[in-house]
């Protein structure tokens, strides 16, 4: 496919800035690249460069771009079906749910569908109030679980702040983070028991009687892509069961093949009562989210009407293009690649990267889902940039990256290495030379 014309570019980047409202940003700041096409591993911008992609966009196109096989299942949908009501029911969104179904845990087989992850949220505690009768909802400090109004207040990060009206029943707590341990922890194990114990508390103190939820991303995302240790999800499991507490599990990001397994929380052997998904589910080609809920949350509803909807719930061309991606990341063995690639390319490239670059204080992650934490200081852990905000540093990363045909996701002082699960060793291994390279001048910012 060829690449539009600068002309083209040049109009795109001036109609963009004339009319379109950016989110998360100060719009007069804005200069953003005009994509113009993508395949695979890269993206081109207008003036043809390419870019081999190690964001994965925000972190959802786990089967790459343009995959012929989701792209045929939305042509061949949009010849058949483009729209009908959520209350009909369509081939599509049946098939996806089965399919869905079919890679959650044991006992969670029906699926609500939404349009992304931050509505699978809102739905999931609003399931989880209804069944429990109860209103608090307890998430940890460093999260994100999206910008609607309950997901933004159950977010653990900076951009709750401007949004945080306090008052709707949500308790942050402190989860495990061995690496700035709030529990002063000198192992996983230790840092897995306090972390525990301080939940336990935090319920006390709230009530146990008064919780309906415990939120919990499997493995932190934009956060900080931060593996629980071993035990501390079946603790939590347990913890939700003595109080009679729903699980939620967030898999928004890490579901559907970006940690090596279809979902994180298989890496640990829980059983959530709800799982929100968005993201990976169809790489977002169409946007897609929803909830696989429990026999247990589902029965509440039988003879009791669910008070949500969405027009767009369950939409033929969004399953039509989930179907396509389940099945081609099943027949071609893309979630056993993400976990190969992990384990024999990123996790090793990365901990080399840290040998030689003393910016690097942390390495972390599984599968195709990354984070180096980088610091001015290893000793002090100081970070590159302050908590909430960038540094010249890291923009210096971002653009050397760019220059050199990288496409690189940064959070604050951490660089997230997360591309697509269908990333070859070969290409992996260019993008961690091309970092490698970028990250010489920004040592020069490490003690």
């Amino acid at each position: 496919m060829p690449v539009p014309a600068a002309d083209d570019g040049r109009r795109t980047y001036e109609l963009d800035r004339a009319h379109v409202f950016h989110s998360w940003s100060a719009q007069a700041a804005l200069d953003p690249m005009v994509i113009s096409k993508a395949q695979g591993d890269h993206v081109w911008d207008a003036d043809g460069n390419r870019y081999l992609d190690f964001t994965s966009q925000l972190v959802n196109t786990n089967i790459g771009h343009q995959h012929p096989a989701v792209v045929q299942a939305i042509r061949d949908q949009a010849e058949e079906l483009c729209t009908i009501a959520p209350s009909h029911a369509n081939r599509a969104r049946s098939e996806a749910a089965r399919l869905i179904a079919e890679r959650t845990p044991e006992g969670l087989d029906r699926v609500f569908f939404t349009n992304g992850g931050a509505e699978a949220v809102e739905n999931a505690v609003r399931m989880a109030r209804l069944h429990t009768g109860r209103h608090k909802v307890l998430s940890r400090y460093r999260s994100y679980h999206g910008s609607t109004s309950t997901a933004i207040n159950l977010t653990g990060d900076p951009r709750r702040w401007p949004n945080d009206t306090g008052t709707a029943g949500v308790v942050h707590f402190f989860g495990p983070f061995r690496y700035r341990s709030p529990f002063y922890s000198d192992s996983e194990e230790q840092e897995c028991e306090r972390a525990l114990a301080h939940l336990e508390q935090t319920i006390a103190f709230e009530g146990p009687a008064t919780i309906a939820a415990i939120v919990l991303e499997t493995v932190p995302g934009t956060a900080g892509i931060m593996p629980p240790p071993p035990g501390y999800l079946q603790g939590v499991r347990e913890i939700c069961d003595r109080h009679g507490i729903v699980y939620i599990a967030d898999e928004v990001m890490s579901g559907f093949g970006r940690t090596g397994h279809w979902f994180a929380v298989d890496h640990y052997g829980v059983r959530p009562d709800l799982i929100t998904f968005a993201k990976g589910v169809n790489s977002g080609y169409v946007p897609l989210g929803g909830v696989a809920i429990s026999d247990e949350i589902a029965r509440t509803f039988d003879e009791r009407p669910y008070p949500g909807g969405l027009t767009y719930s369950g939409h033929p061309l969004a399953c039509a293009a989930a179907v396509g991606a389940i099945t081609a990341m099943r027949d071609d063995g893309i979630v056993a690649n993400a976990a190969e690639i992990g384990a024999t390319v990123l996790g090793p490239g990365l901990r080399a990267l840290a040998e030689r670059h003393p910016v690097i204080g942390d390495v972390r992650g599984l599968g195709v889902f990354w984070a180096l934490e980088l610091v001015s200081d290893r000793a002090a852990k100081t970070p590159l940039a302050p908590y909430g905000g960038t540094s010249a540093a890291m923009r210096e990363l971002t653009a050397d990256c760019a220059k050199a045909g990288l496409l690189l996701a940064t959070t604050y002082h951490r660089v997230h290495v997360v591309p697509a699960c269908t990333i070859t060793a070969d290409l992996a291994r260019e993008g961690l030379a091309i970092l490698d390279a970028a990250l010489e001048r920004t040592d020069a910012h490490a003690a």
